[in-house]
């Protein structure tokens, strides 16, 4: 029987802010793919959670996926974390949560903090529609052209910008 891959949204900044069944699942897979390491044990020794962390980030992305989908099918199950907010909003994951449901692999998505839906809340703009543009291009010629290709657009926009 194949293991199930937990995408598990963690706090954006206060580490209290990890739900119960978020910490349940990080104490229970067989090892936690996290963008950061370091961020995530930081979060695991606040948590008293010992589990196993592995790197899984755009530069490991293909061989990592490869790796934790064999896991997954010999029966582990795997979570899934961001540095902070749900996985996959702004970085590496949608080609291992691909490659699981091509394996028939069970998903769980446990929901929590979101960057995204927490500016969209403060913003006091319109909710509906809108519109996440990810993280802004670095130089300004390329900002230009991605807020020109959107100026029509009658929807709440909201970007990242990199710090």
């Amino acid at each position: 029987m194949s293991g199930t891959l937990h995408l598990v949204a963690v706090p954006i900044g206060n580490p209290d802010d990890l739900s119960s069944r978020a910490r349940a699942a990080l104490h229970e897979v067989a090892v936690v793919a996290a963008e950061d390491t370091r961020h995530f044990a930081t979060l695991a020794r606040h948590h008293g959670i010992e589990t196993r962390a592995v790197s899984y980030h755009d530069h490991n992305e293909e061989t990592r996926t490869r790796e934790l989908l064999a896991r997954l099918q010999a029966g582990e199950d795997v979570a899934l974390v961001s540095d902070a907010g749900t996985p996959l909003v702004s970085d590496p994951g949608y080609r291992l949560v691909r490659a699981a449901i091509e394996a028939e692999i069970t998903i769980t998505s446990l929901p929590g903090a979101s960057a995204v839906t927490t500016a969209l809340a403060a913003s006091g703009l319109p909710p509906h529609p809108f519109r996440f543009l990810g993280f802004l291009p670095r130089t300004s010629a390329a900002r230009r052209a991605t807020f020109a290709a959107v100026t029509q657009d009658a929807a709440t926009l909201i970007a990242f910008e990199a710090p």
